[in-house]
């Protein structure tokens, strides 16, 4: 055997044992006549010695030609140690090496393999095979590993069955841009990477497959960002025979679990959102709700006061923003500008101060005595010492503004503690979407979500207004997991695709194999799918998943490990009936 005992084991109760370790060296302390290497492997760190006087001198020179990340084996006797480290689980003792093997030698890494690390992302990414052995990446591959572990079991142990469904698929509109793949054996046709199982998974409810599970990969060709990959992971289920409120019970339960299991956090029941109430209190359908500053609507304290700004929109909207009353001018001069960056949009900000004796000082105070400010204060909730920050315009767009405003200040404020989690399900999301430069509606989710049923009606006269069987989980302001009650009927789902605009040429198209299904009796059905990445990063504490995906890509979805993509060669190109026009 390469090794006996791993490097994190060995403790005061294996002195005086004959013992094997391997693994990289991770620092070299040479004092002359005693060489002092720190062993490292997956679990952790083990303290070598190298004695001149108790070694035997060829393995004592050898010793001294180790470097950082040489591949070593040595034998030994645990021995106490006489400078014991509290913060090494092996502190206590460290090996008499009296054999070392070098199993491979290495060149100087391009950045030290440390918790801290002085190598940038990009050098951290061509050598992710290097940044893998610190710890911070090794753990959270690990963690990521200990949740998917406890998906398993808490889905399976409610007779859930993980079933693989295929990668190569047809290419059908979901929303995103498909990744595409040629065929050899079918000139001139592509298969598509799966956006998500979603129709495969239906067809198992068909099937009768009843409870259906899967961790996925799935692809989505869409611009890239911190919480986003184009290949990226879903826990992805299925149900037969439910209505909304059996999924949302299991599922929640699921959260409950891996919160409870490895965070050691009890939550009650989750609380409920509506969209609706979702957009007008917090300006996102995935608000953070850890932290108060919610939006009060000023409509009705600030318009017909002769400030044309506030007159001519349709939305007065604010915040109030604890204890940000000492805020000074410089500090909400740079906010001001913060909100009219390209990214944010508005076009400025008006401010009121709430004093510590009752009184108010706005940016305003032309415009508005203090019994108008007071309405302002009751409205948005705030309080002497408090600062109300209000934005106007378009209702839709002032919302998303004073959004972005409001996570900015609870990040600069601390209010965003990512060991404190705040889980809620958002319903009643509408079914379909105007698009204007296309002309026609949108799904919201997808084109299989059925409507509610007490909406049905509405179908015909209003589908505007029609809402969705759906639901999304958000977990500390960040979607973990969407889903809906499917369609079953095979009338409904082709009056579905044509308020989408499909033809009816179309939709046999790109969906009829489904809708030859339904023909075949499917049962009632809904699923959900959790964005693992996303779900595993923020349970350890993040909201950037790179370091708990092994390679990922950067934001320009390269490889940069292994230099994808990349072009390939004529020879393959006509193969696949490709001809290039890069012009």
């Amino acid at each position: 055997m390469y090794r006996s005992h791993n490097n994190g084991e060995l403790n005061a109760t294996h002195i005086n044992k004959e013992v094997t370790l391997a693994g990289w060296v991770q620092k070299s302390r040479d004092k002359g006549f005693m060489i002092w290497i720190d062993l490292r492997d997956r679990y952790g760190i083990t303290q070598l010695i190298f004695d001149e006087q108790r070694t035997a001198k060829d393995v004592f020179e050898k010793a001294k030609s180790l470097g950082r990340e040489f591949v070593i084996q040595v034998k030994g006797t645990v021995i106490e140690r006489e400078s014991k480290n509290a913060n090494m689980t092996t502190g206590d003792v460290e090996i008499l090496v009296s054999e070392l093997n070098i199993l491979n030698t290495a060149i100087t890494p391009p950045f030290t393999i440390e918790d801290e690390t002085d190598g940038g992302e990009d050098i951290r990414m061509k050598y992710r095979y290097l940044d893998i052995r610190r710890n911070p990446v090794k753990n959270s591959l690990l963690f990521r590993h200990k949740v998917a572990m406890e998906v398993r079991k808490y889905l399976s142990d409610l007779d859930f069955c993980e079933v693989e469904t295929p990668y190569l698929i047809k290419s059908t509109p979901e929303g995103a841009r498909d990744f595409v793949v040629p065929s050899r054996m079918n000139a001139g046709q592509f298969y598509a990477l799966p956006q998500s199982p979603q129709t495969f998974k239906q067809l198992l409810m068909v099937g009768g497959m009843d409870k259906y599970f899967q961790i996925v990969k799935c692809f989505r060709d869409e611009d890239l960002r911190a919480d986003r990959q184009p290949e990226f992971t879903q826990i992805d289920c299925e149900m037969a025979f439910v209505e909304q409120e059996d999924i949302l019970n299991v599922f929640e339960g699921l959260t409950r679990h891996l919160l409870k299991e490895l965070k050691g956090i009890e939550v009650d029941k989750f609380p409920r959102m509506t969209y609706d109430h979702a957009m007008k209190t917090y300006g996102n359908d995935k608000p953070d709700i850890r932290f108060g500053m919610e939006f009060g609507e000023l409509n009705s304290v600030a318009q017909n006061k002769d400030f044309p700004v506030f007159n001519s929109a349709e939305l007065v909207v604010g915040i109030a923003v604890p204890c940000a009353g000492e805020y000074t001018r410089k500090e909400i001069d740079g906010l001001i500008d913060w909100v009219k960056r390209p990214q944010v949009g508005a076009s400025g900000m008006v401010y009121a101060k709430c004093n510590e004796d009752g009184t108010y000082k706005s940016s305003v105070d032309k415009f508005y005595d203090q019994d108008d400010l007071a309405n302002w204060a009751k409205i948005t909730g705030a309080k002497a010492g408090d600062m109300i920050f209000v934005l106007s315009g378009p209702a839709d767009k002032t919302r998303t503004q004073l959004s972005a405003l409001r996570m900015e200040l609870a990040t600069r404020l601390g209010l965003r503690n990512p060991e404190v989690f705040a889980p809620l399900w958002v319903v009643d999301f509408p079914l379909l979407e105007w698009d204007e430069e296309s002309g026609r509606y949108h799904a919201m989710h997808h084109p299989f979500t059925s409507p509610k049923p007490e909406d049905m009606k509405l179908i015909e006269t209003e589908p505007g207004k029609v809402r969705a069987n759906a639901y999304d989980m958000v977990l500390n302001g960040n979607e973990i997991g969407g889903g809906s009650i499917r369609i079953h009927d095979k009338e409904l789902q082709s009056r579905m695709f044509s308020l989408l605009g499909f033809s009816p040429e179309q939709a046999e198209d790109q969906f009829g194999f489904l809708m030859n299904a339904f023909q075949f009796g499917a049962p009632p059905h809904g699923g959900l799918a959790f964005g693992l990445d996303r779900l595993v990063a923020i349970l350890g504490g993040q909201e950037t998943i790179r370091d708990f995906i092994a390679f990922p890509k950067n934001n320009s979805g390269r490889d940069v490990m292994i230099d994808a993509p990349s072009a390939i060669d004529d020879a393959q190109l006509k193969e696949l009936y490709i001809k290039l026009d890069l012009k």
